[in-house]
C-alpha cells in the first residue's frame, strides 16, 4: 500500500513510538503510574509530561503555555467556547472543528471569504463588535497558507482575540507569532492519535469545558496519558531537529508530483501553500470510482472528517468552484516517509485509472 494521505494523519515516527513504550509497561516497570499521584512513580510520570510539554512548546511562540487536550478538536472547542466571546468571525474554509463550534457559539457567525486562490484578503473587513477571529494557518484540504500575521493584527485592532488552527502547519512552518490561541494535533506531525494541545498566550483568560479534577492549570480536568504526551513531545522534537531536511524532501516531492499531474488543474495557490499537499481536479473524473480502482494507493477526495458525506467540499465551493467541479478533485498528501518511487507508482495508477474512464 502506498500511503499518500498525510493531511488526514501522518505515520507515527519510530522515535515517538520508542518514547511511548516505557509508559505503556506493566507493573514491573511502574510506567503505568498516574502522573497526578504524589508518590515516586507518579512524580516520574509527571516529569515525563513536563518534558513533553517543553518539547511541544518549542514549536510555538514564547510567552504562553501549552495545555494538553485529547486532540485539536477539543483544543479548538476550549478556545472558542472557553473564551466566552459571543460574536465570532471565521474564514469560510475552516475545518469543521472551527466552523461547527463557532456556529454553535454564535449562530450569526460571520464568514470571512476567500479568493479563487484560497486565501483570505489581509484587508478583509471585520464586523464591529467581533470578539474572536479564527483563521487557520494551513488549509487541510488545499494546503493554502493564510496571511495569519496580518489577520491577527486586524483582529487585535478590532479588539478581538485571534485563534489559529495550526494543525497542518505545526512542525512544518513557523508558528503564528502574534496569535492569542493556537491549536495543534500530535498525529498530524508524526505523533500518536488521541492527544493535541492548545497554546494560550499569557494574559488570555479561558473558562474550562471539562470539570472534575482541576488538571492542566484548571483548564482541562482528567488524567493525562504519559505515553501519549511522551510520543507527542518526541514527535515535536523531531520536527525541530529535522525541519529543514523535511522541507527539502517535500519540495523535491512537490516538483515531481506537479510534473506527474501536469494534466490536472491545481486547486488553490501554487505558491502560498504547504507543498506537501497537492489538491487537483480533472473535468469528468468519477472520484468514487477512481478511489475504488486505485486500491493500492491511499489518497483522498477531501477532508477525512467529511468523507462519506456525499456533499461537495465547502472549501472548494468557497473558491468559486461548482458542485460538479468540486466533486472531481482529489487530494494527495506526502511527507517525511514518502519516497519518490512511491509517488511515481501512485501517479501511474491514478492516471491509468483516469484514462480508463475516458477523461
Amino acid at each position: 500500500m502506498i500511503y499518500l494521505d498525510y493531511q488526514a494523519t501522518t505515520p507515527l515516527a519510530p522515535e515517538a513510538r520508542a518514547a511511548m513504550l516505557p509508559w505503556l509497561a506493566g507493573p514491573e516497570a511502574a510506567g503505568f503510574a498516574n502522573p497526578h499521584s504524589p508518590h515516586r512513580s507518579g512524580r516520574a510520570a509527571a516529569a515525563a509530561i513536563e518534558v513533553a510539554r517543553d518539547q511541544v512548546a518549542a514549536l510555538l511562540p514564547p510567552g504562553g503555555r501549552v495545555v494538553f487536550t485529547s486532540g485539536a478538536t477539543e483544543a479548538l472547542n476550549l478556545a472558542i467556547l472557553g473564551s466566552g466571546r459571543k460574536r465570532l468571525a471565521v474564514s469560510a474554509i475552516e475545518h469543521a472543528a472551527v466552523l461547527d463550534t463557532a456556529r454553535f457559539a454564535d449562530p450569526a457567525c460571520h464568514l470571512l471569504p476567500v479568493a479563487g486562490d484560497g486565501l483570505v484578503d489581509p484587508a478583509v473587513p471585520i464586523p464591529d463588535g467581533t470578539g474572536l477571529v479564527a483563521v487557520m494557518q494551513v488549509n487541510n484540504e488545499i494546503g493554502t497558507i493564510q496571511p495569519v500575521a496580518e489577520l491577527a493584527e486586524r483582529a487585535h485592532a478590532a479588539r478581538a482575540l485571534f485563534l489559529c488552527d495550526a494543525v497542518q502547519g505545526a512542525g512544518k512552518i513557523a508558528a503564528p507569532a502574534n496569535a492569542d490561541l493556537i491549536a495543534l494535533s500530535a498525529h498530524k506531525l508524526y505523533g500518536p492519535k488521541g492527544i493535541g494541545a492548545l497554546w494560550v498566550r499569557d494574559g488570555v483568560a479561558l473558562q474550562p469545558l471539562i470539570h472534575g479534577g482541576g488538571q492542566e492549570g484548571g483548564l482541562r480536568s482528567g488524567t493525562l496519558s504519559p505515553a501519549l504526551c511522551a510520543g507527542f513531545g518526541a514527535a515535536a522534537a523531531l520536527c525541530t531537529s529535522l525541519g529543514e531536511s523535511d522541507r527539502l524532501h517535500v519540495e523535491k516531492l512537490w516538483e515531481t508530483a506537479r510534473a506527474l499531474f501536469a494534466d490536472w488543474v491545481l486547486n488553490g495557490s501554487a505558491d502560498a501553500r504547504w507543498h506537501g499537499n497537492l489538491n487537483v481536479r480533472r473535468d469528468g473524473v468519477d472520484v468514487a470510482r477512481l478511489l475504488s480502482d486505485c486500491r493500492t494507493v491511499s489518497f483522498s477526495a477531501g477532508s477525512a472528517c467529511a468523507s462519506g458525506s456525499g456533499r461537495p467540499s465547502h472549501v472548494l465551493r468557497a473558491l468559486g468552484l461548482s458542485d460538479k467541479q468540486a466533486k472531481t478533485a482529489i487530494r494527495i498528501g506526502f511527507g517525511r516517509y514518502t519516497t519518490e518511487d512511491e509517488l511515481l507508482g501512485a501517479a501511474a495508477a491514478i492516471n491509468a485509472a483516469t484514462l480508463a474512464q475516458g477523461v
